[in-house]
């Protein structure tokens, strides 16, 4: 063996005994990825190829599933935007999280992330990454505590609310916090692609994160070109627009590739691709019935419910090289996740008495074991405040305060169809204590039940 080669694997072998007795290893420079998390608004794991998915073509998503690791359970923050988009932000559950449910703020915004949160742009900024969110934000104006560059984005492109959003040919988006004024006839995804493409070039000689927030494919159904699915006269015009939505998503993820291929970076980016909750329709709606979102009855509920149907979401992991390629994972994780996995891959830091919900997921992602947690817990207050919580294979739903905790093993009941909660009264109580002292109370997220009244 040369020398360089021997050196390089006394090295590797020394780093193996270090991790393995649980003594950390300091990430070098060259060894930190970029990366970019790819959050798609309403895509459901019912919608892909790769999937299962059988009228809706998506090559470049199923291309990048074949070619990294595809994972089965993974759930997000809840299950509407804002607060899912908040918990992958701030690596905090929606026991902790200070965003739990959309609330809009005047004819513009949204209820702002407050004043002093950590997200994981400002800890990779602050380990010396560029940062730049492109798409939606909804977490806040530019003029209030939430706004983007205010958190750790260096560059903001897109839509910051998340109604202005609904609106997919628009007559303005924002570049960082300035008006960038459009015609009203130019679809806003082509504009906010270029940008992001444009981005990422900017940065090929240093370390980037790049959170692209994508609309597609979330009401209301607009697109430029309805493609090949103009042909299909037998579906309603809502069935080809969201057909075509879905595709131009896919496309869009492969144009972003195609450029990491072109900078010669795309061995050094991981890149994960996940929507914001799990399927937006019922399984017997226009849209739900004709592309069977729910994978022939798979999975329970949809978006604002939080059986597994509205939590778990697409998602696929990239990394040439260093994720495993075409591997199909069951293991569960969460968007609580995301903060200390990206942390750990930057050599970062947390800040000093920060403590995040989640578990670095980098040794997972490599093809090792997945980290140990108690618990994974969500809630959302749309209506009813709803809670539901899982450990190991076991799922409790309450559907409001004073109503029946559901119980449900996903291990032989994945469609969460029977519930178990008198036959194991025991299993009940542990799922009612880990609930209790899974969530801290919030002034603006008390618990209320259907009429509005606390609880």
């Amino acid at each position: 063996m040369k020398l360089p080669h021997l050196r390089h694997y006394l090295v590797q072998l020394l780093l193996s005994c270090l991790l393995a007795v649980g003594i950390p290893v300091p990430v070098r420079a060259a060894d930190r990825p970029n990366i970019i998390f790819i959050l798609a608004d309403d895509l459901a794991q019912g919608d892909l190829g790769c999937y299962g998915q059988k009228l809706i073509k998506t090559p470049n998503l199923d291309r990048l599933a074949t070619e990294g690791t595809r994972f089965t359970q993974a759930y997000s923050g809840t299950s509407v935007c804002a607060p899912s988009r908040s918990s992958l932000m701030t690596g905090l559950h929606m026991g902790h999280c200070p965003i739990r449910a959309n609330r809009e703020i005047g004819k513009e915004g949204q209820m702002p992330l407050p004043a002093g949160t950590v997200t994981v742009a400002q800890i990779l900024k602050d380990a010396g990454y560029a940062t730049a969110c492109v798409g939606k934000w909804g977490m806040g104006m530019f003029n209030t505590s939430g706004s983007p560059l205010k958190l750790g984005f260096e560059h903001f492109f897109g839509y910051n609310c998340q109604r202005h959003a609904h609106s997919y040919f628009p007559t303005y988006l924002y570049n960082d916090d300035q008006k960038f004024s459009l015609d009203g006839k130019t679809y806003a995804q082509e504009v906010i692609a270029r940008d992001a493409e444009r981005w990422v070039a900017s940065q090929k000689s240093r370390p980037f994160f790049l959170f692209y927030a994508i609309t597609l494919p979330h009401a209301k159904f607009e697109i430029d070109s309805l493609g090949e699915y103009a042909q299909q006269e037998k579906w309603t015009k809502q069935q080809q627009t969201y057909a075509a939505m879905v595709s131009r998503l896919d496309s869009d993820v492969g144009r972003l590739m195609t450029t990491l291929k072109a900078l010669n970076i795309e061995n050094k980016t991981l890149v994960i691709v996940a929507g914001d909750n799990g399927s937006s329709f019922a399984p017997d709606s226009e849209i739900g019935k004709l592309f069977d979102q729910n994978m022939g009855g798979k999975l329970r509920g949809y978006k604002r419910s939080l059986y597994e149907g509205g939590l778990r979401q697409a998602a696929i992991v990239r990394w040439p090289g260093v994720i495993p390629a075409d591997k199909v994972s069951d293991e569960p994780w969460a968007f609580w996740d995301f903060l200390p996995t990206a942390a750990e891959l930057a050599g970062a830091d947390l800040p000093q008495g920060y403590k995040t919900d989640g578990n670095s997921l980098v040794s997972m992602l490599k093809g090792g074991e997945a980290p140990h947690r108690e618990y994974f817990y969500w809630e959302l207050h749309e209506g009813p405040s709803i809670q539901a919580l899982r450990f190991d294979n076991w799922k409790a739903v309450r559907n409001g305060p004073g109503k029946a905790l559901e119980l449900y093993d996903l291990s032989a009941d994945e469609k969460e169809s029977k519930d178990l909660a008198k036959e194991k009264p025991d299993v009940v109580a542990q799922a009612e204590g880990m609930m209790s002292a899974a969530r801290v109370d919030s002034p603006d997220f008390t618990m209320k039940d259907a009429k509005g009244k606390k609880k």
